[in-house]
């Protein structure tokens, strides 16, 4: 799902951005009131959700991966345009300091995973739930659902954004970039997340919000900023202290578990380098533009690895490798989160007016 450098042209690259920009925008003025108390450790907390859960790698069939990504779950809970934000702050980090999706291609991940995927799967989510109690079997029956609906959203553009590369940029018969046509990068795509990954997203999103339901129901009967219940109706007494460090604990659990991501063996489809690629049967060559711009930006722990873990590491090394990787990019999600905050409260400092 993550797009690499080299695999979209740069005009491609230029117009993802374009399509991703007008929600970067709007999404940071709606939530520019949130910017404040308990909502930014939630914002944080969520994006690092997404961070480690995009962590896990799910085989599928025919020896590639696939995974979920959390952004109806964020949606649902703390509203769409807050998922823009926390989604997309998790993918910028992972381009950066990870290596996983291209920094060419931020824009297009972005619009894909962190605009698509939670507006239509909140977008799904409601038309079920309206209506609904907040506490309701029937919200998690259509969070399950939608958040199945977004992730398969996400994943046909991300078919077709690929699949067009070979139509508009090509050089003596060979693609530029992305070798695979639509008839072979649509079906690749969908066959991955209609399945696993479109279930794995499902189960997901049913289980937190489960635990959510019963551990912190207040989150569910949040009124205004960019929250949206379905139905209004009066908020239940704040759950005992308790239980406030649920979210947290479900968070650490997860960093601890990604190691099970390293045990899928193969990439996800459309996300090998030039090297595997030019001996996949089914290319076969090095398109020219991936050659020149696989290798634009080097990540600092490329691969969710540390720079002294040696090729031929031990499971046990690439695991503890992988939780400290978890450990960082989870650091630096609280560090942008609350530097936003920081941001937001002094922009709306120097916008409020002087008194005299």
């Amino acid at each position: 799902m993550h797009i690499p450098d080299g695999y979209i042209s740069p005009e491609t690259a230029i117009v993802m951005y374009g399509a991703a920009a007008p929600f970067w925008y709007v999404a940071g003025r709606k939530i520019k009131r949130l910017m404040s108390g308990q909502t930014v450790p939630l914002l944080a907390i969520f994006s690092a959700f997404s961070f480690t859960i995009m962590m896990f790698n799910i085989p599928i069939p025919g020896g590639t991966t696939a995974h979920a990504v959390g952004g109806t779950l964020a949606a649902i809970i703390l509203g769409p345009w807050a998922a823009i934000v926390t989604v997309s702050v998790a993918l910028v980090i992972q381009a950066l300091f990870f290596g996983d999706g291209g920094i060419t291609a931020i824009g297009a991940n972005c619009f894909n995973m962190a605009v698509v995927l939670p507006m239509v799967g909140y977008a799904s989510y409601w038309l079920i739930a309206r209506r609904s109690e907040p506490l309701s079997r029937r919200r998690l029956i259509a969070a399950g659902i939608g958040s199945y609906i977004g992730i398969n959203a996400s994943a046909l553009l991300v078919g077709f954004e690929l699949g067009i590369q070979p139509i508009f940029w090509t050089s003596n018969g060979h693609a530029l970039y992305a070798p695979y046509p639509l008839s072979q990068a649509i079906p690749a795509m969908m066959l991955a997340h209609l399945t696993i990954a479109g279930a794995a997203e499902a189960i997901a999103t049913v289980f937190v919000l489960a635990y959510v339901q019963r551990t912190h129901p207040e989150l569910l009967f949040r009124r205004g900023g960019t929250t949206a219940a379905p139905v209004a109706t009066a908020a239940p007494p704040v759950a005992p202290v308790r239980r406030k460090w649920v979210l947290p604990v479900m968070v650490a659990v997860i960093v601890l578990a990604v190691p099970l991501g390293l045990l899928a063996g193969g990439d996800a489809w459309g996300e090998w380098d030039a090297e595997t690629l030019s001996q996949r049967n089914d290319v076969g060559y090095v398109p020219s533009g991936l050659q020149k711009y696989e290798s634009i930006w080097h990540a600092p722990f490329s691969g969710y690895s540390m720079p002294w873990v040696p090729a031929n590491a031990s499971f046990f090394e690439n695991a503890l490798a992988y939780i400290l990787a978890a450990v960082v990019g989870i650091g630096l999600i609280f560090v942008v989160v609350f530097a936003l905050r920081v941001l937001s409260k002094r922009l709306a400092t120097e916008q409020s007016p002087v008194s005299t």
